[in-house]
């Protein structure tokens, strides 16, 4: 059995550090143009009390994280009514299911372009632009990320238009308030060990990224590489990479390239082991994420001889 001492898992729980980095450089169009969007308040759509204090953080959030939500399971009602219904199956879901005091995302986005406020006073606060709600949706995160729920599965099927215009309205404004720099725009797999938020819409955050910095006025740096996710039946060098990691941690795996059955326990048991944070979403309802190596994983397993950025940026080109 391998010993995760806590200079690993702090080591497993630090993403690239921003601190000076939320300033933006503008490129010449008038960021004081940013349209406010509507955002629905929780007395709008009828959200129950939250059942804890609401914490809120004395400084501004670093980064701005997406999210698709598994359930309730998307269809074609693209109405307000249907954006509130999903605002409050969400905050059940997460109340009584997860034990949270409230909905864990700040914001919620319907797939009819209605963006609603999810857990209370994060409208307040954002209008604010000084301090953020603290939230429940990225594990070991949350002091330092502001979430969007987006109602759908986005794992093999695209975003609806509606909602694809509201989410860069969204983010930008939130940007906007904050000073983020497009960026530090993540997506939940970014942080944690998920699917979230699915395949097709993480794709497609370069694509938001240079949306926002369309509407903010501000040139776009190029994001760093970020930890690939593996999963079950994947094959090649990357998972070849992990196995070696994970044969040097103590696990009996094979190094053949194959994310078989055996490479799926020792990276579960690593996880457990480690106390790493899962069902921070409803992405494990569609997949069945137990053993996916992703953000959280890698930093247990990667020899210390190089920095995280250089190892990323490394296992990307693998």
């Amino acid at each position: 059995m391998v010993t995760v001492d806590r200079r690993t898992l702090l080591k497993a729980g630090a993403t690239a550090t921003a601190a000076g980095a939320l300033g933006m450089t503008t490129t010449g169009t008038a960021a004081a143009g940013v349209p406010t969007p509507t955002i629905h308040s929780t007395s709008e759509w009828g959200a129950r009390a939250a059942t804890g204090p609401i914490v809120v953080e004395n400084h501004k959030p670093t980064y701005i994280v997406v999210h698709h939500a598994v359930d309730p399971p998307m269809n074609n009602d693209f109405s307000l009514a249907r954006a509130f219904y999903v605002a409050k199956f969400i905050q059940n879901l997460h109340m009584d299911k997860n034990g949270w005091i409230d909905s864990g995302q700040q914001f919620t986005n319907s797939r009819g372009g209605f963006v609603t406020e999810g857990r209370h006073r994060s409208l307040e606060i954002l209008r604010g632009g000084t301090q953020h709600v603290q939230g429940a949706n990225v594990g070991n995160h949350n002091s330092e990320v502001i979430g969007i729920e987006n109602e759908g599965l986005y794992s093999t099927v695209d975003v609806p238009q509606a909602l694809w215009d509201s989410l860069v309205g969204l983010v930008a404004y939130i940007a906007h308030q904050y000073g983020i720099a497009p960026e530090f725009i993540k997506g939940h797999r970014d942080f944690n060990t998920t699917e979230c938020p699915g395949q097709v819409l993480y794709n497609r955050l370069p694509e938001l990224r240079t949306a926002v910095g369309r509407v903010l006025g501000v040139s776009v740096a190029r994001s760093e590489a970020e930890w690939p996710l593996l999963k079950p039946g994947d094959t090649g060098r990357q998972v070849q990479l992990a196995q070696q990691f994970l044969r040097k941690s103590g696990f009996g795996v094979p190094t053949d390239g194959v994310f078989g059955k055996s490479t799926k326990d020792a990276v579960a048991a690593l996880s457990v082991q480690a106390g790493l944070p899962r069902d921070t979403c409803t992405a494990a309802k569609a997949t069945d994420e137990t053993g996916f190596l992703g953000s959280d994983v890698w930093p247990l397993i990667v020899p210390a001889d190089r920095s995280t950025a250089a190892w990323r940026a490394d296992l990307t080109r693998a």
